[in-house]
């Protein structure tokens, strides 16, 4: 069975990263919680390959890790990587994205999320450790909207809006949201080369 540290502490995120790959053979396990990695890349994919490389070397283990926002094209693709920190919470997140728009008649945004794994040795790159060996993105595209809907999800779920099914993402069942969400469509995009890490562990 492969195993794979998840850079996050977070168990929420561990399990929705299990369901995506379930049935796959492979064991996830949660980042040492003492082990905090800055994201200081100035893209969603530098950063979800630097806490990937940095959880591989710090464990020893293969990792994978992965960065995501909400890009709004009236804002000039803000908040971006920066949108975990554009509040305290939740609400004040979408309070200020909200404000922030105000009355803009230009309401098109999406959800970005970059997946990458890294290996721990010389296995993937010869002398190089924490080489990333995988790496894929994913874009849900929606509008957001003047006023939160729904009481899934979390982050800026309740003001995305996806016209094609006519629902936010809090709107959501898990499954549903899964399928078309750009996590799910990284992950997705993934899954075909994932062969090709074990292959590389096979050997090692």
């Amino acid at each position: 069975m492969t195993r794979l540290v998840v850079a996050t502490g977070n168990p929420g995120k561990l399990r929705e990263m299990q369901a995506y790959l379930a049935d796959l053979g492979w064991e996830l396990t949660l980042k040492p919680e003492e082990l905090e990695v800055e994201e200081t890349g100035d893209t969603f994919a530098a950063n979800a390959c630097l806490k990937a490389s940095q959880v591989a070397l710090a464990t020893g283990n293969w990792a994978i890790a992965d960065d995501s926002g909400l890009q709004i094209d009236a804002l000039g693709g803000a908040p971006g990587v920066y949108s975990a920190r554009y509040g305290k919470t939740d609400s004040e997140r979408i309070a200020r994205v909200l404000r922030e728009l105000k009355d803009e008649p230009n309401r098109q945004a999406q959800f970005v999320c970059a997946v990458a794994i890294a290996c721990p040795d010389g296995a993937f790159a010869p002398g190089v450790g924490g080489a990333i060996a995988l790496q894929s993105e994913g874009v849900c595209r929606g509008e957001i909207l003047e006023s939160p809907r729904g009481n899934g999800g979390f982050g800026y779920d309740p003001i995305f809006y996806v016209p094609e099914k006519k629902l936010t993402f809090a709107e959501m069942t898990p499954d549903l949201k899964r399928s078309i969400s750009h996590r799910g469509k990284a992950i997705e995009a993934l899954i075909p080369q994932l062969a090709i890490l074990d292959s590389i562990q096979n050997r090692s």
